[in-house]
């Protein structure tokens, strides 16, 4: 369904779309715009993209995946990965569980195991496909994540920024280090900043890219 309607979407600008209700806000959203009684975790019904919209933004799990009979990676004009480092991610993961949903620790746990044929196989190929890569690194001890007693904050992290091919979207380096304080280049196509400077950074990174495609679709 999602590759058809990336599919769809790039050939006539429209397509069927849902949305995965992650909370109660969100719910409360789809509700009052849909007329449903849906609760998190459940899906919206299928509705049509109106018309006249210039870009589809989507923002999940599978943006990127292909396999057996399947790939969405190539309908799509822009892809980028934000990701922390593993370690990183299941502290995130047991934190955000516990606080939202009230699942215990252990029960948190072995849903990650349970998912991690998933992650190896399909989740984490993805961030080999896309073209630009946010990860966060921390600068702390991460070493046990079942164990930590807080998540590392912005401060205390830098955000490694990978470019697959950085003259695909005319990357300036020399502009991306003036305007990011304290950044450096660790790679020829990989920029370093610190992990407060990362809103700013995709703003200076990716707000040129899109407008260029927005206006090259005109």
């Amino acid at each position: 369904a999602l590759e058809e309607l990336f599919e769809s979407y790039g050939k006539s600008g429209t397509g069927k779309r849902r949305y995965y209700i992650h909370s109660e806000d969100e719910a409360t959203l789809h509700n009052a715009r849909l007329g449903t009684d849906l609760s998190p975790g459940q899906f919206t019904p299928w509705d049509d993209i109106p018309d006249g919209t210039d870009l589809l933004f989507y923002e999940g799990l599978h943006g990127l995946v292909a396999g057996d009979g399947y790939n969405v990676s190539q309908h799509v004009d822009l892809g980028i990965g934000v990701v922390p480092i593993v370690n990183l991610e299941w502290i995130q993961k047991i934190f955000r569980d516990n606080a939202e949903r009230g699942y215990s620790a252990e029960a948190i746990v072995d849903t990650i195991l349970r998912r991690m044929p998933d992650y190896v196989n399909h989740i984490t190929p993805q961030f080999s496909e896309t073209d630009i890569n946010f990860q966060r690194v921390p600068t702390v001890d991460t070493s046990n994540p079942f164990i930590a007693r807080d998540i590392p904050t912005p401060d205390e992290s830098f955000v490694v920024i990978r470019f697959a091919s950085p003259k695909k979207f005319n990357v300036d380096f020399p502009y991306l280090l003036s305007m990011l304080p304290d950044s450096f280049m660790s790679r020829r196509n990989t920029l370093v900043v610190p992990g407060g400077k990362m809103g700013m950074a995709m703003e200076v990174i990716l707000t040129p890219i899109i407008h260029d495609m927005v206006a090259k679709k005109g």
